[in-house]
């Protein structure tokens, strides 16, 4: 069993630089400074990330080959990708309608890249050992949460269009149905979008390049995606900290169950995450990331497929609540929580 660090070394690791400006851009933010890094800068700045992690992930893999521990870890993040939003949603539409239930289970169903990147530099900075086989994880367990939103969707859309039709054809409608549904997306067009968005391409690419040229890849790439990688990521947390700040108003209106689902789905999810981790005989390291994967919550990809997908969920509420509470609590509590209890529970 991995032995804790001391808690002088484990606050040494979370004023980690890249930590101290997320938190100095929410300061920023707060304070309303113009300080902003310009869209294109940020948006390098992401793909760099990904591009570098699927390198390290591959050149790792290329070194320890597919074994036992790489096929569990791959099926686990499966399974937690489907089961997750499901238990969401069951949870939230008791407190909500089901479009915007479908919507928040989707966002913290999905995974937050960023704050698995940070959970690698973090474990890395721990010297815990992790399989490059685990950025292959975060890419698996993205698109399965949009899937089953959209589903739950159409399936709410049903009783909907039905009294749309009766009323059109001089029937009565029906009392507290609304008078028209808006239309089911391509589920088919949905999840090739989802399967072939370039930023997750970018990263499987990038992981099977680092697989493919081994040792020697990494030789020559190692100025790239080695030593720009700690300093790429702390401009991209300061960014990360300043749009944070800014959708921290997009709190004020939403419920007290809300806020208090933001803060307890990722301590459930993680505890879900690292019950399936001891029974499947994880790592130290790869259990504390598939925790950190079933922690986080989607701020960019499941939003942006939610818009066309469920226009009738309110974005306000599942942006709000991933961006404006789930992400900062990960980033600046929940890694070194989740790293600690992993040091404790797994072999």
């Amino acid at each position: 069993m991995e032995a804790l660090a001391s808690p002088r070394h484990n606050m040494h690791n979370f004023l980690d630089p890249a930590i101290l400006f997320f938190g100095f851009g929410i300061l920023a933010g707060c304070l309303k400074s113009n300080l902003e890094i310009p869209p294109q800068i940020s948006r390098f700045l992401s793909l760099y990330l990904l591009m570098a992690l699927g390198l390290k992930g591959g050149f790792a893999l290329s070194a320890s080959g597919v074994t036992r521990e790489v096929a569990l870890s791959l099926g686990a993040a499966v399974v937690l990708a489907v089961t997750l939003p499901l238990i969401a949603f069951s949870l939230l539409k008791r407190v909500m309608d089901g479009f915007n239930a479908a919507a928040v289970a989707a966002t913290y169903g999905s995974v937050s890249a960023v704050t698995f990147i940070t959970a690698s530099q973090y474990l890395e900075n721990q010297q815990i050992a992790v399989g490059g086989h685990m950025a292959a994880a975060m890419a698996l367990m993205e698109s399965p949460a949009i899937v089953i939103a959209v589903l739950l969707a159409n399936a709410l859309r049903q009783p909907a269009l039905a009294t749309a039709t009766l009323s059109s054809n001089g029937g009565v409608a029906l009392a507290g149905m609304p008078r028209a549904a808006a239309p089911s997306p391509d589920l088919r067009k949905l999840l090739h979008e989802s399967l072939t968005d370039g930023t997750q391409m970018l990263l499987i690419g990038a992981m099977v390049v680092g697989l493919v040229t081994g040792s020697a890849g990494k030789a020559t790439l190692a100025p790239f995606s080695i030593d720009l990688f700690k300093g790429m990521l702390a401009f991209f947390l300061l960014d990360m900290g300043l749009l944070t700040a800014r959708n921290l108003g997009k709190l004020r209106s939403q419920s007290p169950w809300l806020l208090a689902y933001a803060v307890g789905a990722p301590l459930v999810h993680a505890s879900i995450a690292l019950m399936v981790s001891l029974l499947l005989g994880l790592s130290v390291g790869n259990g504390a990331l598939l925790m950190v994967l079933a922690a986080s919550a989607s701020y960019i990809a499941v939003p942006a497929a939610l818009r066309h997908a469920i226009p009738e969920a309110n974005p306000s509420i599942y942006f709000g609540m991933s961006l404006g509470i789930t992400f900062p609590l990960n980033i600046l509590l929940g890694i070194p929580l989740y790293v600690q209890v992993a040091c404790h529970v797994l072999p």
